[in-house]
């Protein structure tokens, strides 16, 4: 007898928790990435540093490759010039350092004795008679010893001698301290020089990894973004050794001792962000509180590193760069503490380059766009999507600070075409799926409308931009989505128009915007309420809606009652949608319909 078949197996029900488990990959995978940081910090941070080292020398590669001479041997001589650089620099150091110290005890003292002199001033009083007053309740209420019963026994001391050490032993401890760093040295030369060597290998592995289905476009973003890392990194170590040559010039004549070793150290500070160039102070600061009785050379140390900083980060550095170096402030502090906790004070001298690394990676890689959205300096959200968010909380303040900033550069039928009939398109698009209330869609409307009227005040001109850079920077996701555009042509004036909107929902607030845009050029407007008109015929009836196409029955029953009232007038369809449509000739941008009614 044949055995009965085995019941069918319920289909899997999705688990609950499965969603969240997904959710968790990526808390688990940067845990692990910090993890694998910390851990490996000796390996990465001579890697790291290569890498910095090959982008700073880069260009001069570059430039000897120019010059007919061969890879290996550009490569060559960049390196020798490198560690001709890197070692007249500690020459310099230990020649400075080695004429300070014999003075640093004298130093020591004087400092000593100001800070006694001044715990010994009125500031200094009410605390010493605090103690002195505890000092004596204390003394008063101590009550005597219990009287000994017994002698005790006299403690036996006890000493500890080490073996004496091993020649090996002592030689460790020697050159423990100069064989570390040495050995390190070494690492970043040689992988420095590999990187150098094969720059094109390791540009191909990175196009494989993120963006073999785009060859075109991925080898234009891997070689535009190691372009721009090169020129920064060279261009801010000669910022920063600029910055401590005006330091060292400026200790020399205010007669700190060892001017060169100070300004040395103020250019590697300054690669701290922030309290670098604050922190490279501190000894000049010092040895000059140490150096007379006065305080006359520490005022006027303190003063030249107090306007030498600001005057470097903010006019030197915008006039060299001519733009921001693509990190918010914000994310410079967050990258601070955290290289600083991951692998220590060599962590905080290289947070800014590895996150300006990142950063521009994100821009060009999409796997790795979270980090430019989280760390880079530009817009986390469009202007449109910006004017949208606002309007739906209510912020009309900032929607007009936005407008404001926006206008500077471009004229207003660019502005209204690029931000606020998209952001209303996008209003329009939430009501369909029902995601916004009716209620809140009228609401963004009134407000559009109050902001067209605050607007008035601006001419829809072109802003002529002096200031220009002859080469300008990548473009903003501002200027990406207000791209540069003339202003509508001059038209004739004094013809009368009628503005009729639409039977959508935002095309009274589209209507408006027309309205203002066509006084400014000139243009008569006549004043309409629910599409009726007053006594007299407009010249130009303007048709004015968002959204809906010419061949839609709404709005051919609009255009058909506005001939049949006004069959003399000419009339201009303006239909904003962002694709031209075949069906009628029609205006799909304000600058257009505004060169159509002087037409």
């Amino acid at each position: 007898m044949a055995s009965p078949a085995p019941p069918p197996t319920p289909p899997a029900v999705p688990s609950a928790e499965a969603p969240r488990a997904l959710s968790l990959v990526p808390l688990a995978t940067g845990v692990v990435a910090v993890g694998a940081l910390y851990l490996a910090k000796d390996v990465l941070v001579p890697i790291v540093l290569a890498v910095l080292l090959a982008f700073v020398v880069a260009p001069l590669v570059g430039l000897l490759r120019r010059l007919w001479i061969g890879r290996t041997l550009s490569v060559v001589i960049a390196m020798l010039i490198a560690l001709a650089v890197v070692g007249l620099t500690g020459t310099v150091i230990g020649q400075q350092a080695a004429g300070l110290a014999p003075d640093l005890p004298k130093y020591a003292e004087r400092i000593q004795k100001k800070v006694r002199a001044l715990g010994q001033s009125s500031v200094g009083t009410l605390p010493d008679q605090l103690t002195r007053v505890a000092r004596r309740f204390d003394t008063a209420n101590q009550t005597p010893p219990a009287p000994r019963l017994a002698r005790r026994a006299r403690p036996i001391p006890v000493e500890v001698h080490e073996p004496p050490e091993s020649g090996l032993q002592t030689a460790r401890r020697l050159l423990g301290p100069v064989v570390e760093p040495l050995e390190t040295f070494v690492i970043v030369l040689v992988v420095a020089i590999f990187v150098l060597l094969q720059r094109e290998d390791l540009r191909d592995r990175v196009i494989r990894l993120f963006g073999s289905s785009d060859l075109h476009r991925t080898t234009r973003a891997i070689d535009e973004a190691a372009g721009r890392l090169s020129r920064y990194f060279l261009t801010q170590l000669l910022l920063n050794a600029l910055f401590g040559g005006v330091i060292a010039l400026g200790l020399y004549w205010i007669g700190i001792p060892s001017p060169l070793l100070w300004g040395l150290l103020a250019t590697l500070m300054r690669f701290v962000p922030y309290v670098g160039a604050f922190l490279a102070a501190l000894p000049p600061l010092l040895i000059a509180i140490g150096g007379e009785p006065g305080w006359t050379t520490a005022i006027m140390v303190g003063g030249l590193f107090l306007i030498t900083e600001p005057i470097m980060g903010y006019v030197v550095e915008p006039l060299v760069y001519g733009h921001s170096t693509g990190l918010s402030p914000l994310a410079v502090i967050v990258a601070a503490i955290f290289w600083t906790w991951l692998w220590g004070p060599i962590g905080l001298l290289l947070s800014t380059p590895i996150t300006l690394c990142l950063v521009v990676l994100g821009r060009h890689v999409p796997q790795m766009e979270f980090i430019d959205v989280l760390f880079g300096d530009r817009p986390a959200l469009t202007p449109v999507e910006s004017f949208y968010q606002r309007m739906l909380a209510g912020d009309a303040d900032e929607v007009q600070d936005q407008a404001e900033q926006l206008l500077k550069d471009r004229p207003l039928s660019a502005y209204y075409d690029a931000v606020v009939v998209p952001g209303l398109r996008l209003a329009l698009a939430d009501r369909r799926r029902g995601t916004i209330s009716r209620e809140c869609l009228d609401g963004i409307v009134e407000q559009t409308r109050e902001l067209v009227q605050a607007l008035d005040g601006h001419d829809d001109d072109d802003v002529p931009d002096e200031d220009a850079p002859a080469e300008p920077a990548a473009p903003s996701l501002a200027e990406q989505a207000l791209p540069a555009a003339s202003a509508p042509a001059a038209s004739p004036r004094g013809a009368s128009v009628l503005c009729l909107s639409g039977p959508g929902p935002a095309d009274p607030a589209v209507a408006a915007v027309v309205a203002q845009l066509l006084e400014k050029h000139g243009h008569r407007i006549i004043e309409a309420e629910d599409g009726a008109a007053d006594s007299s015929a407009p010249d130009i009836l303007c048709l004015v809606g968002a959204e809906l196409r010419p061949s839609s029955p709404r709005w051919r029953g609009v255009e058909a009652r506005a001939r049949q009232r006004w069959p003399e007038a000419r009339i201009v369809r303006g239909l904003l949608r962002p694709n031209r449509t075949a069906d009628a000739p029609c205006c799909t941008s304000l600058k257009d319909l505004v060169e159509a009614c002087g037409s």
